[in-house]
C-alpha cells in the first residue's frame, strides 16, 4: 500500500493521497477551515484527477475529508482578499473545471460525506458518480443565506435531483438529511455512522474487480447520452456497445461467463 501527500500549494498539505488495492483515495485537509475548496485545494485536485487519468492501477477515486466536515464550500475568507471580477472568474472557472475532471475521469468517483456538504461541498458530490454519506451528514446550498445564489454548484444539482427539489434547496437555503438526500437522488447510500466505511469499501469492492476497459467506456457514454435526445441516444449507445463488444475484454467476459470461471481482464 503506497501513502503519500498530494501536490502541496501552501505550507499545508491541503490534500492527502492513498492508494491501495486499486482504490486512489483522495482526502481534503483542511478541517480547520471546514475543508473548503481554497484555489489551492482545488489544483491539488485537479493535479491528482490529471494524474490519476493516465494511472491504470487507479480503478476506483473516493473523496473524503479530514474532521467533522465534509465541505464548506468555497474559502469565503479568500474571496474577500481577492476582490473583482478578474478574480472571481479565475475562481469560478477553476472550481467548473476541477468539478468536469471528475465527471470525465475514466475512473468511477465516489464521495464519501461525514457532517455537511454545503454549497461547492454539495456541488462536489453532485459531481461525483457515486456518494455513500453517515446518516448525521447534511447537505445544502445556502447562498442566498449571504446574499450570493449558488448557481455553479446549481448545475450538478439539478443534474442529480428533481427540479423542484433542486429550486426549494437553491432557493430556502435550508440543509437537507442525509436520508432526504438519498430519496432524491442526491447520494446512493445513507448508512449509520460506524458503518460509513463498511459500506464504502462493499461499494468500492463492486466496481474494482470489472474491466477497467468497460467502466471507461460505459461512465463516458452514461454523461453523453444524458444530453442527447432519445433516437440520438439510442444511435450512440449502439455504436457504444459495438466498440465494446469489440474489446478483448468482452469477449473474456463472456467466455468465462459461458465457461462458469473468473474472468481475466486486460483493459482492452
Amino acid at each position: 500500500m503506497a501513502r503519500r501527500a498530494a501536490r502541496k500549494s501552501t505550507d499545508d498539505v491541503q490534500l492527502l493521497r492513498t492508494d491501495n488495492g486499486g482504490v486512489a483515495r483522495l482526502t481534503l485537509n483542511r478541517p480547520n477551515a471546514g475543508n473548503s475548496l481554497s484555489s489551492g485545494l482545488m489544483a491539488a485536485l485537479q493535479g491528482e484527477l490529471d494524474e490519476i487519468r493516465e494511472d491504470k492501477a487507479v480503478r476506483v477515486v473516493v473523496i473524503a475529508a479530514s474532521g467533522k466536515i465534509f465541505c464548506a464550500g468555497h474559502d469565503l475568507k479568500e474571496i474577500r482578499a481577492h476582490p473583482g471580477r478578474a478574480a472571481y472568474e479565475a475562481l469560478f472557472r477553476q472550481c467548473g473545471a476541477m468539478m468536469t475532471s471528475i465527471v470525465k475521469l475514466p475512473q468511477p468517483v465516489i464521495a464519501r460525506v461525514q457532517g455537511l456538504a454545503t454549497a461547492a461541498g454539495c456541488q462536489l458530490v453532485a459531481s461525483c458518480d457515486l456518494a455513500v454519506a453517515a446518516a448525521s451528514a447534511r447537505f445544502c446550498t445556502p447562498g442566498v443565506h449571504i446574499g450570493l445564489f449558488c448557481s455553479t454548484p446549481m448545475v450538478a444539482l439539478s443534474r442529480n435531483v428533481p427540479r423542484k427539489v433542486a429550486m426549494e434547496m437553491l432557493l430556502t437555503g435550508e440543509e437537507i438529511t442525509a436520508g432526504a438526500a438519498e430519496k432524491w437522488g442526491l447520494i446512493n447510500r445513507a448508512v449509520a455512522d460506524d458503518a460509513l466505511d463498511s459500506a464504502l469499501d462493499e461499494l468500492c469492492a463492486g466496481i474494482a474487480d470489472k474491466s477497467s476497459l468497460t467502466l471507461a467506456i460505459g461512465k463516458e457514454a452514461f454523461y453523453r447520452q444524458l444530453e442527447m435526445g432519445l433516437d440520438e441516444a439510442y444511435e450512440y449507445a449502439s455504436q457504444v456497445m459495438t466498440e465494446n463488444m469489440l474489446a478483448r475484454d468482452a469477449e473474456e467476459g463472456i467466455d468465462a461467463f459461458l465457461q462458469k470461471r473468473p474472468p481475466v481482464w486486460r483493459g482492452r
